[in-house]
């Protein structure tokens, strides 16, 4: 179990607090999920460059090539990580009729189709930027370009911190296993990001 002080942030042996107020956002009150992304570089250090930028976004966490683990914003503010967020009830075939007439016209309008999922009650939608965590794994594009490009290999290392800190997460703050996501599964992303990730 994590410590989390006043500030949302860890104090543990294993997490590098390296914050960057830049990507923070509102308050987050309740951690529903976590999303799992690549970062498109090829360093933690091209991560950070951007988080320097005011409203830039970002994740909570960032795991190097190494495995070291940075906390990159508090777990009590919202970070724009997440998107626009695909509809939970259609890709899990669980959609009632009446659900699925209203948004079958809104499945190739990624903006509307999320406006209408945000204003559901969680667990209805999937966790978005207001009640998830993000966690960055240092990671780009290898091959392919757009939709088609295919992300280098998680490795060894970044996958033994990944499934310490998912672990400890979910324990800290009551995450059910089953809310853990790869960035293409909640959102309209390179379908190979995170691909590797093990948890």
């Amino acid at each position: 179990m994590l410590f989390i002080d006043k500030n949302g942030l860890m104090d543990a042996e294993r997490i590098i607090v390296k914050r960057f107020i830049t990507i923070e956002r509102s308050r987050m009150d309740k951690v529903n999920g976590i999303v799992v992304h690549q970062t498109g570089g090829s360093t933690a250090e091209s991560s950070f460059n951007s988080y320097k930028n005011t409203g830039a976004n970002g994740a909570h966490f960032l795991i190097d090539k190494d495995g070291t683990i940075y906390q990159t914003a508090s777990v009590f503010k919202v970070t724009n990580h997440v998107g626009k967020i695909r509809s939970r009830c259609y890709m899990e075939k669980t959609c009632t009729p009446s659900a699925f007439t209203t948004l079958k016209p809104l499945l190739n309008k990624y903006k509307q189709l999320s406006r209408l999922e945000q204003k559901k009650p969680y667990p209805e939608r999937y966790p978005a930027n207001g009640d998830s965590l993000g966690i960055e794994i240092v990671g780009k594009p290898t091959s392919g370009e757009g939709e088609n490009a295919v992300y280098e290999k998680v490795c060894d290392a970044q996958n033994r911190s990944l499934r310490w800190l998912i672990a400890e997460l979910t324990d800290t703050l009551k995450v059910s296993m089953t809310e853990i996501f790869r960035h293409p599964e909640v959102s309209y992303k390179v379908k190979t990001e995170a691909g590797t990730a093990r948890w």
